[in-house]
């Protein structure tokens, strides 16, 4: 397989990393309870939106010679990676709460991600990995900036005085 430069190796786990945002956005969407519906639509538009970034990292990795199948298999590794740790962090929690906290990590896991795919290109100066983190990275900070949102908004609704689980 084919050696990945530091740059390409970002590449591969910002795919991963979104990959998983989209089972991250379903498993948190379904600990929702009736009355934290409103914040579906959040998590619906977060998942299409890790999708439709997983399909441009993927056009991106094409452009690579030589390196798409290494890239690939690097960002399938990070997705495995990540959805373990959101199953291990999620064991056994059932609320949306938990589950709005751990987007919140992961969130700004990829914002932090992004920035370094954009500064590491600055010296690179590859156009389309370029455009594409000028793409994602405000798309990432917009998740972050709504994940929180909803963290504080489901915990506003907690008793502070009650035991938790």
């Amino acid at each position: 397989m084919a050696e990945l430069t530091n740059l390409e190796s970002k590449l591969a786990e910002v795919l991963g990393l979104a990959a998983a945002a989209k089972g991250a956005a379903e498993a948190v969407r379904d600990m929702l309870n009736e009355d934290e519906r409103e914040l579906a639509g959040t998590l619906d538009r977060m998942r299409d939106q890790a999708a439709e970034t997983e399909e441009r990292c993927t056009d991106v990795a094409g452009g690579f010679e030589g390196k798409k199948t290494a890239i690939l298999e690097a960002a399938r590794e990070t997705r495995q990676e990540a959805t373990e740790m959101m199953k291990t962090y999620l064991a056994g929690e059932g609320d949306a709460l938990d589950g709005f906290e751990f987007l919140t990590m992961a969130e700004a896991g990829e914002v932090g991600h992004w920035a370094i795919v954009k500064a590491l290109n600055e010296r690179a100066r590859i156009p389309s990995v370029g455009e594409l983190a000028e793409w994602a990275l405000p798309i990432q900070e917009e998740h972050l900036a709504a994940v929180r949102e909803g963290s504080l908004q489901l915990a506003s609704k907690e008793d502070p005085n009650e035991t938790a689980d």
